[in-house]
């Protein structure tokens, strides 16, 4: 619970280490009686500015609770959110952000019919300068002079570029967790937007991403359309599993309590297949359901003796693309298993409500974790599952994940639109031996845990500081 006369820390103007991104810390939800609950995020990013101690985040208010809180004055330490015009959010956010530039830089579009730059998306644009704009003016607000400001993903691509007008004297960072879109498909954009993103970017004095072919993506725009990066330094930072973190969670009661439910619900004898993600368009759950009937048709054998686990959360479900998505899983799923399920066995095991230590208890269990995106900046889940395994996994990696780089000599490796293909790989790691499979294993986990978000931070910030 958190009281309604808590005061946010004052803009001092002294603040030495900033980071902006869309979505903080922290979020709240305002209760029927008008009381506020805070609720701590997790992931990658939060897990990384734990390192740091002095630290100011600038995020955006992203529902009701979080605008009410911002109006009373309710608030933590360390944190400045943003209450930017609701409508505004709505079009910079799902407008342009999620519905332009995630669909780029992942190569989504079906380019016969889509996209349709008109007019609509002229005045969702301006929204998404508007809310860069602010973010831009709190970190200026807020920044002591010549502070480190790290500024995160494609949500705010524009503000290093619109910083660096208002204070000169910072050193800016900006990081893209996404994947970065070659030159031909980064000008789908129309001209003039897709210089504005770029020269937004190139504000920062140092650029980096999660992979060097990311890197090298953006380098290829910047060198094809502006005729080069000018004075900003790119760099790379694989983020990596937090090893500590996970195995301590994945020893918890109630994860030990889900393991039982799974393998009450798998049952007796059978390999697991699992998958973890967000229905998410990139993610490629729909293929790699179609790939896992593949494999009980084209290897029979195989029925009755595994079962799909897979874990499919909603995502962006205010858009209508990822609710048609959403039901074209859930409808995938009910097919297979109406197809070859038996009294005694079901095929897939699909489930949709949100549960980490039923995730967590998913990889423990797996002896094979499907991780097949069209593309994707890294996936953390094809590093996760390796460093919790309890008995050894195989891992089936589509290429095109960013952590390729790091895992592919060790993973079976396949091409997202290869169903076929797809299918014979999940055959390979299931018939897999566990002597392989352990030492297979052993080495994926080191490599998926070589730099931690705590590290992969503070990398960040010296290089910066170094510029």
């Amino acid at each position: 619970m958190v009281s309604e006369h808590a005061t946010p820390a004052p803009a001092s103007s002294t603040a030495q280490v900033l980071v902006a991104s869309n979505r903080g810390p922290i979020t709240y939800t305002l209760g029927e009686d008008g009381t506020l609950d805070a609720k701590r995020g997790g992931g990658g990013l939060v897990s990384g500015l734990s390192a740091v101690d002095d630290k100011l985040w600038v995020c955006a208010a992203l529902g009701d609770g979080d605008r009410e809180a911002v109006r009373r004055g309710v608030g933590e330490p360390g944190v400045r959110m943003l209450d930017i015009d609701a409508e505004v959010h709505a079009d910079a956010y799902n407008g342009i952000a999620n519905s332009v530039l995630w669909f780029v830089h992942h190569l989504l579009y079906q380019t016969p019919v889509e996209p349709v730059f008109d007019a609509e998306f002229r005045r969702r644009w301006a929204s998404y300068e508007a809310y860069n704009q602010a973010f831009a003016q709190a970190l200026a607000e807020e920044a002591g002079e010549g502070a480190a400001v790290l500024v995160q993903d494609y949500h705010l691509a524009l503000v290093p570029g619109m910083l660096r007008e208002l204070r000169p004297d910072l050193r800016i960072g900006h990081f893209s967790h996404t994947p970065w879109a070659p030159v031909d498909y980064f000008r789908l954009l129309p001209d003039d937007i897709g210089e504005q993103v770029l020269r937004g970017i190139l504000g920062a004095d140092r650029a980096a991403f999660l992979t060097r072919r990311w890197a090298d993506a953006f380098i290829g725009c910047c060198t094809e359309i502006l005729g080069g990066t000018g004075r900003t330094r790119i760099g790379v930072h694989g983020l990596g599993a937090d090893a500590d973190f996970l195995r301590q969670r994945s020893q918890e009661a109630d994860v030990d309590e889900r393991m039982e439910a799974l393998r009450e619900q798998v049952g007796e004898d059978r390999k697991t297949i699992v998958r973890v993600d967000r229905t998410e368009l990139s993610k490629n759950i729909v293929r790699g359901l179609h790939a896992y009937r593949a494999l009980l048709e084209s290897h029979p054998e195989w029925r009755e003796r595994v079962v799909h686990v897979a874990f499919a959360y909603p995502s962006r479900q205010d858009l209508a693309v990822y609710r048609d998505y959403t039901a074209a899983v859930q409808t995938l799923a009910t097919e297979i298993n109406g197809a070859y399920g038996t009294e005694s066995w079901t095929p897939v095991l699909l489930h949709v409500n949100d549960d980490f230590a039923r995730s967590l208890a998913a990889y423990r269990l797996a002896d094979v974790a499907l991780v097949n995106p069209i593309r994707d900046g890294m996936n953390l889940v094809a590093k996760e599952v390796p460093v919790v395994s309890d008995h050894g996994c195989a891992l089936v990696l589509s290429r095109e994940a960013g952590a390729y780089e790091e895992l592919g000599e060790d993973a079976i490796v396949v091409n997202p639109y290869d169903v076929v293909g797809t299918a014979e790989a999940l055959h390979e790691a299931l018939s897999m031996s566990a002597e392989e499979r352990t030492g297979r294993t052993k080495r994926l986990a080191e490599a998926a845990t070589a730099l931690p978000p705590q590290q992969w931070f503070l990398d960040q910030l010296e290089a910066l500081r170094q510029e």
